[in-house]
């Protein structure tokens, strides 16, 4: 890893103890989103957001190693997939997302069916990484202005 790339010494040190919270936080978010308020874009956006915070602290070249960047939209793709089939899945329930798994208990984690099983496939995949995408492809983004001062004739 390259030592200068990133911010300082301290934000890194205080990003690598973060991150690893935050990304549990998001999780818990996803989790819970059937009984607390939160569910899957909430918590793909607080997942996105540690990606981000980690692309920041350390540099966009860290974060594509352990990310790579043409891998971002296939696994986007698998997780609108995953939505879909489990909304299809629900026609043989007899409607679009009926439910097809066994209730459980009202407020237990296992109570809500497929609710639990669309929020993860919304915020692990399609939310968290579309939302890193789209930061990604701003950073990536190089503009350089015109000669002209940005006036074309």
């Amino acid at each position: 890893m390259d030592n200068n790339a990133g911010m300082s010494l301290i934000v890194k040190t205080v990003t690598r103890i973060l991150v690893g919270f935050i990304l549990l936080y998001g999780i818990y978010i996803v989790l819970h989103g059937h009984i607390s308020p939160g569910g899957g874009f909430a918590g793909g956006f607080i997942i996105a957001l540690t990606y981000i915070l980690f692309m920041l602290a350390f540099g966009k070249e860290e974060i594509l190693k352990r990310v790579p960047q043409s891998r971002i939209p296939l696994l986007e793709s698998i997780g609108a997939l995953m939505f879909l089939t489990i909304a299809v899945l629900g026609f043989f329930g007899g409607y679009f997302f009926a439910n097809w798994l066994p209730k459980g208990i009202s407020f237990k984690l296992f109570s809500a069916g497929t609710i639990p099983i669309s929020n993860i496939a919304l915020a692990m995949l399609e939310v968290s990484l579309g939302l890193f995408g789209i930061f990604l492809v701003l950073v990536l983004l190089k503009f350089t202005p015109s000669k002209n001062g940005g006036k074309e004739n």
